[in-house]
């Protein structure tokens, strides 16, 4: 066994995307930490996510050494507030999903996902906003094992996605 060389990813890369057609979107409330939201692009621009919101306080991607300029495979659109991300997002006909550590959230793998998805990832410390948590159709949380409380904003983002595209596959 030996590590693919770059014709040999391709090739992979390849036959993963012909195996689902997806339209997963992405939505930051208030993601503030520019680290945070360059690795959640690199894991967008990976998984093929069709558009982001970045809302509120979101740190604009705007070093392009913090998702290894993944950024130019990706559309945003940047809002004031989540009430008009909410909005734009409800227009194009995305339905919400909250991953968030909340009253009434079901374990991820139990998770509905709409047609055309878009997952809201909240602030580091404070989570989804309420105007964010109330637009959601549901909410997830990912189940965790350790003595640890929660995950990173970009990890946890990383396995939804993931998840969401699994049940595709």
């Amino acid at each position: 066994m030996k590590n693919l060389d770059s014709t040999g990813l391709k090739r992979l890369h390849r036959e993963w995307r012909r195996r689902a057609d997806t339209d997963v979107a992405l939505l930051l409330d208030s993601v503030q930490t520019p680290y945070n939201v360059g690795a959640i692009l690199r894991t967008a621009a990976a998984y093929r996510v069709s558009h982001l919101w970045l809302a509120g306080a979101t740190a604009a991607p705007t070093h392009a050494k913090t998702a290894l300029g993944t950024g130019r495979y990706l559309t945003w659109t940047i809002t004031e507030t989540a009430e008009e991300a909410v909005a734009d997002l409800a227009a194009g006909g995305y339905g919400l999903v909250g991953i968030e550590l909340s009253d009434g959230a079901v374990p991820l793998h139990e998770a509905w996902f709409p047609e055309r998805t878009c997952l809201a990832l909240g602030h580091e410390d404070r989570g989804l906003s309420g105007v964010v948590l109330e637009a959601c159709g549901s909410v997830a949380f990912i189940p965790q094992l350790g003595k640890v409380g929660s995950l990173n904003v970009a990890a946890a983002g990383a396995i939804a996605l993931y998840e969401v595209h699994r049940r595709l596959w």
